[in-house]
This record gives C-alpha cells, sequence and structure tokens, in this order.
C-alpha cells in the first residue's frame, strides 16, 4: 500500500493570517536586559537573542558625559508590524524613565520568511 505524501498543513482548517514582521535591534545596558527582554515579550514576541557588546565611546568622552558603565546587550526580536508603533512607544517611554535604563531601539522590515510553520511561529499566529 503506497502513501499519500501529506500536504504541509498550518493545524487542519485553520487560516493562517499573514502579518508583516520586522527585526527590532534593541541596544541597552547588560544590567537591564533581562528588564527589555520581558518587556518585548509581553507583546507576543516568540523569538528573540541576546548578545553581549561593549560601547566603543572613549573613557574621556564617557567621563564628560557622566556614563561609567560600556557593558551592552543588543537584543535582536522579531515582531508583527501591527505591534510595533505601541511597543516603540513603550520602549521610548523605559529609556526616559528608568535609571539607567537608557537605550536605542529600530527596526528593519523582514521581505521573506521560508516555511509556513516558521512564519506561524515568528508571527505569534495561533486561535486565541
Amino acid at each position: 500500500m503506497k502513501k499519500k505524501a501529506q500536504e504541509p498543513s498550518n493545524g487542519g482548517n485553520q487560516k493562517l493570517n499573514t502579518y508583516k514582521l520586522s527585526a527590532l535591534i534593541t541596544v541597552v545596558n547588560r544590567s537591564k536586559a533581562d528588564f527589555y527582554t520581558d518587556l518585548i515579550q509581553s507583546y507576543n514576541v516568540n523569538m528573540q537573542m541576546g548578545m553581549l557588546a561593549n560601547g566603543t565611546a572613549k573613557q574621556e568622552t564617557l567621563a564628560y558625559l557622566g556614563l561609567a558603565n560600556t557593558e551592552k546587550t543588543v537584543i535582536l526580536s522579531v515582531v508583527r508590524e501591527d505591534k510595533l508603533p505601541q511597543l516603540l512607544d513603550v520602549l521610548e517611554q523605559k529609556f526616559n524613565t528608568i535609571r539607567d535604563g537608557k537605550g536605542i531601539a529600530y527596526t528593519v522590515p523582514m521581505s521573506a520568511i521560508i516555511g509556513v510553520a516558521a512564519f506561524g511561529f515568528l508571527a505569534d499566529n495561533r486561535n486565541r
């Protein structure tokens, strides 16, 4: 008996919603990385990666600006574009109000994702 090849599925009869995705790059002080990772994840972000980094400013410049800590974390997240405006507003607010919580955030649009399952995971596309 010959088996039929299974067609790709997105969970039976469920309709897969399509969303545009962006890469969100956030650079923060290393001591605040867990806080910002949790904050970003609260916007239904399923994929994040943190990378340790060091700032490149000269010590004289840092002393003049009253900055001492150059240890940073770069957080790379994949976010649905419909969630970005609110998330970026919250990040800006936190950058301005949290002690030692300064940072930068910017986005890069993603033009393609290979695979329905990968897209569904990255877009947090599941029935609620």
